[in-house]
């Protein structure tokens, strides 16, 4: 007898300003090889794929849960199938769907040592940048249990391996992913880059913290010297997704390849440091 498959459950949606603009709907696609997209027109998530389990990237907002399950869903493959889900930034954009996301799949969870304590809490880090903007804004549902990841630390599922870069700066905890994807002999190196933007509540200066902005300068400047032939960023509209996708319908088969894609990434968010500071 076929198994009936229970319905997908989500936890209850966040409320803010451009949640409705984030969660808008869009259709899953490949990027290249066995990676997909699987996220909303305003906040990704990528699906790594294998015979053996496949690996999730970022939940959305916990109303984008579910659509990443149905995208998952319509391009073939099955959420049960997810083995492990990591985390860029665990702010309620990125990671609100995870904990629906786990339970769905029972995927391990796995973030850096930051970020796994934010998943843990529900909220950000009292060192965050947006800390300062409050439990009520803030807040997603808690992940109960989550794998710590240091910088470098390669992650496998079966065939698959990603690695973890550890980029601090929008978040204490920030994580960019890279690995490698093939269709047929032609294998090309992608980025899932976190935010590397400065944005934070009124109150907060990164002038009264050096290290931190130091910190944030070999982030940005770690980006810039990745090998990285398609780039994903965390918020699509950073790396002009829906350009790309235009692109790609016209026929441009390519149209997801941009060796420059993660310098002018890493340069437009040098500006925007330089410009913050200055502002300060």
């Amino acid at each position: 007898m076929a198994q009936i498959r229970a319905p997908f459950k989500s936890d209850p949606p966040k409320i803010c300003p451009r949640c409705p603009e984030w969660n808008a709907p869009l259709d899953p696609f490949r990027v290249f090889g066995n990676t997909y997209y699987v996220g909303t027109a305003g906040l990704s998530s990528v699906l790594i794929t294998s015979e053996r389990g496949h690996i999730l990237l970022d939940g959305g907002l916990p109303q984008s849960a579910e659509e990443i399950d149905r995208h998952i869903r319509r391009l073939g493959f099955r959420t049960e199938d997810v083995r492990l889900i990591v985390n860029s930034h665990a702010h309620y954009d990125h990671a609100g769907g995870i904990h629906a996301l786990a339970a769905a799949s029972g995927a391990t969870v796995a973030a850096s040592a930051s970020g796994a304590d934010a998943l843990k809490r529900g909220e950000n880090t009292t060192d965050d940048p947006q800390y300062g903007f409050g439990h009520d804004s803030n807040e997603f549902p808690r992940v109960g249990k989550v794998r710590v990841v240091k910088d470098g630390d390669v992650l496998r599922v079966g065939p698959l391996a990603i690695t973890a870069h550890m980029t601090p700066g929008h978040t204490p905890g920030s994580t960019t992913w890279t690995w490698k994807s093939c269709e047929g002999a032609r294998c090309l190196e992608i980025v899932y880059a976190d935010s590397i933007n400065a944005v934070s509540a009124p109150d907060f200066k990164y002038s009264s913290d050096p290290p931190r902005v130091a910190a944030f300068r070999r982030s940005i400047a770690l980006v810039a010297a990745l090998p990285c032939d398609v780039m994903v960023s965390v918020h699509p509209e950073f790396t002009n997704l829906v350009d790309k996708i235009a692109r790609k319908a016209r026929g441009d088969a390519d149209a997801f390849i941009d060796p420059q894609g993660c310098r002018t990434y890493a340069a437009d968010a040098a500006q925007m440091l330089d410009r913050r500071l200055a502002q300060e």
